[in-house]
């Protein structure tokens, strides 16, 4: 919600503040600068401490940063908001990816992060038309004030709810901070060389960066095709634009059940982890289809079951607790995110720069070929799926 509720209000932002296209552009990409340049250390901080003392800190701020949204004034203020929240959500994709590795088997780990990932679908098929109905009541300021509101809550439910423990090795605690000798972190060099100079870790990168280009450009720039391009009012837009997250709702949880049970009947990794992947970038190609159609619901057709594709391959994650050594999840997920944050950076202005005269063909064309990369990188580099040696890793 703190992701997207700038896509809602972004129509009567520009308005309001007289932006252009490329400005809201720069808006949307703003979050991605620091999200994507902090992945690495917050995969660090990750490995480094608690999940429940990390989580509420980074949810409190990230929301603080979403409710100032609702007071500022001006382009800089508002890239300067995005950047915050940015940052503070750097680790929190590698924190669920842990907390899957530390509280599921392997052969699990598909379906629980389906069912994480999918939050951010299904929050998004129901809170599209509810955002759009607050920002109708109060006003985009409303909007963020509200959202960020929300997120402080969470964060207070999260701490109260939350434990550090390993499921499936009941005796496997994590030890407590009071029974644990303090070590300055350090960094360890040659992990992070390891960890960029890996094919296959590379193929996951460039997976992760197309999958994230179809995703943020859902995200950001959707409602304002549906509003602008297809010429729908502000609340069907929320109606409209929640379409499509229901079927990516549905594609991430069929993704990770199938891949699980695919695994527990004893499919080789190849078809049980990959095939979804694979079929998901090639439906998340059919995103052209739009480009050929007038009727919107034709349309969105084309850009739902292209979602649905997104969906598919959102268990990507589960490649990293699958090829990084142990010590190394927090790391890897890091790089892996920061690789597929880049896509938040570049992506949303690329689009401003695309749809300035008002045609969206070019940005859907673009998000084409995304998805045919990203089928290609896990095809070609990722290949047989072998755990990564962890014998040169540094103590």
């Amino acid at each position: 919600m703190d992701r997207t509720n700038i896509s809602v209000a972004a129509n009567a932002i520009a308005q309001d503040l007289e932006l252009t296209k490329v400005q809201m552009g720069v808006i949307f990409s703003a979050f991605g600068w620091t999200y994507s340049i902090m992945q690495i250390p917050g995969g660090l901080l990750v490995d480094a401490l608690r999940i429940r003392i990390l989580y509420p800190i980074i949810l409190v701020a990230w929301s603080l940063a979403t409710l100032v949204q609702g007071v500022v004034s001006s382009f800089a203020t508002l890239v300067g908001c995005r950047m915050a929240i940015g940052l503070f959500e750097s680790p929190s994709y590698p924190a669920n990816n842990k907390i899957v590795t530390q509280w599921f088997a392997e052969q699990e780990r598909a379906g629980a992060i389906a069912v994480y990932t999918s939050g951010q679908f299904i929050g998004l098929a129901f809170l599209m038309p509810v955002l759009a109905f607050i920002q109708d009541l109060f006003g985009w300021r409303g909007l963020f004030i509200v959202s960020g509101l929300i997120g402080i809550v969470w964060a207070l439910v999260w701490r109260y709810f939350y434990r550090d423990k390993i499921i499936q090795s009941p005796a496997a605690v994590i030890p407590s901070p009071a029974t644990t000798k303090k070590e300055p972190i350090e960094i360890p060099w040659g992990n992070i060389k390891l960890a960029f100079s890996n094919r296959k870790l590379w193929g996951i990168y460039i997976g992760q960066f197309c999958l994230g280009g179809t995703l943020i450009f859902f995200l950001t720039w959707f409602p304002t095709y549906l509003a602008e391009y297809r010429g729908l009012s502000d609340l069907k837009t929320g109606i409209y634009a929640s379409i499509p997250f229901l079927f990516a709702f549905c594609g991430v949880l069929f993704a990770g059940f199938l891949s699980d049970y695919l695994v527990r009947r004893g499919v080789s990794t190849e078809v049980s982890r990959k095939a979804p992947i694979i079929l998901g970038f090639i439906l998340s190609a059919g995103v052209i289809g739009a480009n050929y159609v007038d009727s919107i619901a034709w349309a969105t057709f084309f850009l739902s079951i292209a979602f649905f594709g997104n969906g598919l391959t959102s268990i990507a994650w589960v490649f990293v607790s699958l090829l990084a050594p142990q010590k190394m999840v927090g790391l890897v997920g890091g790089c892996f995110n920061f690789i597929g944050g880049l896509s938040a950076v570049m992506v949303p202005i690329a689009i401003g720069y695309l749809v300035q005269d008002g045609d969206f063909k070019p940005a859907l064309l673009l998000i084409t070929g995304l998805a045919l990369a990203g089928l290609f990188s896990y095809v070609f580099l990722v290949g047989k799926i072998v755990p990564i040696s962890a014998d040169n890793l540094e103590k």
